[in-house]
């Protein structure tokens, strides 16, 4: 079983359309037999993914740091929680954990969480495939920006192809199944 970290908003006053997408990429997860890690989160696009996921008999395995526990705030249905000291081990906990990602819309925490594994796999140190959900133009702005890094020289033009943008969960399971392996020594996916 493949498992899959899927970031997202925490917020619930977004469109519907957001949740109509997260609920339909947590279905398919379970559907094609992928387990869905999350940050447990019990609101927004964490709880609605994580949810649908499990409703369909899916494994949504939840990563928070024991303070959010202590303030009540993760979701108490997931398969397996798993509770961390800090922010910081959640989110490696989370990429460890994972043979791929997808970045739902969110805010600055999804930010984060995916332009660090971007990172992550720009270095080396992170190599399956991500997949930016880019609903409804969502995430267009940081794409032109990340190409506008490229173009003026503050990343390299091979990175741009360390992800994958989305515009449909469908297209997203199938991203997540036919990318193979970045190889980082050579600036380019493996041949299967």
């Amino acid at each position: 079983m493949k498992t899959i970290a899927v970031y997202g908003a925490s917020g619930t006053q977004i469109d519907e359309k957001y949740f109509d997408n997260a609920r339909r990429l947590g279905t398919l997860m379970a559907e094609n037999g992928m387990r869905l890690v999350n940050g447990a989160g019990n609101m927004g696009l964490m709880k609605a993914s994580a949810d649908a996921c499990l409703d369909a008999g899916g494994q949504a395995v939840g990563v928070i740091p024991q303070f959010m526990v202590e303030q009540n705030w993760h979701h108490q249905g997931m398969t397996e929680l798993i509770v961390t000291k800090d922010m910081h081990e959640r989110k490696a906990t989370m990429a460890q954990m994972a043979d791929g990602c997808v970045a739902l819309p969110g805010g600055c925490g999804t930010f984060e969480e995916l332009l660090e594994v971007l990172t992550w796999k720009q270095l080396g140190l992170y190599l399956g495939p991500i997949v930016i959900m880019n609903v409804d133009g969502y995430y267009d702005p940081l794409i032109e920006m990340l190409q506008r890094a490229a173009d003026d020289k503050f990343m390299r033009q091979l990175h741009l192809k360390t992800f994958c943008v989305a515009t449909t969960a469908e297209e997203a399971i199938h991203l997540l199944q036919t990318t193979p392996k970045w190889n980082p020594e050579v600036g380019r996916y493996e041949d299967r």
